[in-house]
């Protein structure tokens, strides 16, 4: 009886061992190679936004805030005069802080600084430094900068997934040749993200002088470069080689 549990238990033994050899070797046969593969398209902005206001200051603070008010008010009328739809000019940031001075070792109140800024959606990209120049000259001071957007990019993400994966397959290739392996298929494939952002800040310059918004030099007017949108993806995948 004893002899018949060993001679069972050394069978079991063997058959484990064999299951692990085959296992093995199925695993050295099926290798995997993993890399990740990403694609970039770039795409014209179609929508602008501007973000610009006015800056007052006065020992009182309700006159500083007054005279910000008045002067956000007449970039309002200027814009809207110039084309640009009222919903489409909103109020984008408020504030009114005071200011001080040190003498003898105290601190003296000197002014009110009320500030207000615009944020302007624009869709006619050639009209962005028109514009400009109509808040400017209606009375804005301050310009934060401009972001560039595309209303529709999903082509754009279709085609960046699509180079994404060709690049997988390109390092795939490169690492199984080096390795002296053949890519026999894929096993997964995993999206990494889709996601766009603007490749520089539009330039905003005086076509006649170079000189930054706001110169009051004669000049043809602001010139502002949209910026090109990239819309990037990345994948994620996983091949068999033989």
């Amino acid at each position: 009886m004893m002899e018949k549990m060993y001679n069972a238990k050394k069978w079991f033994g063997l058959l484990a061992a064999l299951i692990l050899v085959l296992f093995c070797a199925v695993a050295t046969a099926e290798g995997k190679i993993t890399v990740t593969g990403s694609g970039e398209v770039r795409v014209s902005a179609d929508t602008a936004v501007i973000s610009l206001g006015v800056s007052a200051r006065d020992p009182e603070v309700l006159t500083a805030q007054q005279k910000a008010n008045e002067a956000v008010a007449a970039i309002r009328k200027a814009l809207m005069k110039s084309g640009v739809r009222e919903e489409d000019i909103n109020t984008e940031f408020i504030n009114i802080y005071a200011t001080y001075d040190y003498k003898e070792g105290q601190e003296q109140l000197t002014a009110y600084n009320a500030t207000s800024t615009l944020a302007i959606r624009v869709t006619d990209m050639e009209s962005v430094g028109t514009l400009i120049d109509a808040a400017f000259a209606a009375g804005a001071n301050t310009l934060n900068g401009i972001s560039f957007s595309a209303s529709d990019t999903s082509e754009a993400e279709a085609e960046a997934m699509k180079a994404a994966v060709e690049n997988a397959k390109k390092k795939a290739d490169i690492l199984a040749e080096a390795a002296g392996l053949k890519i026999a298929g894929i096993e997964l494939v995993s999206e990494g993200g889709v996601y766009s952002y603007q490749n520089d800040v539009g330039n905003v310059y005086s076509r006649a002088t170079g000189m930054d918004v706001g110169a009051k030099e004669e000049s043809g007017g602001t010139v502002v470069q949209s910026a090109k949108l990239i819309v990037s993806a990345t994948v994620s995948m996983t091949f068999l080689t033989e």
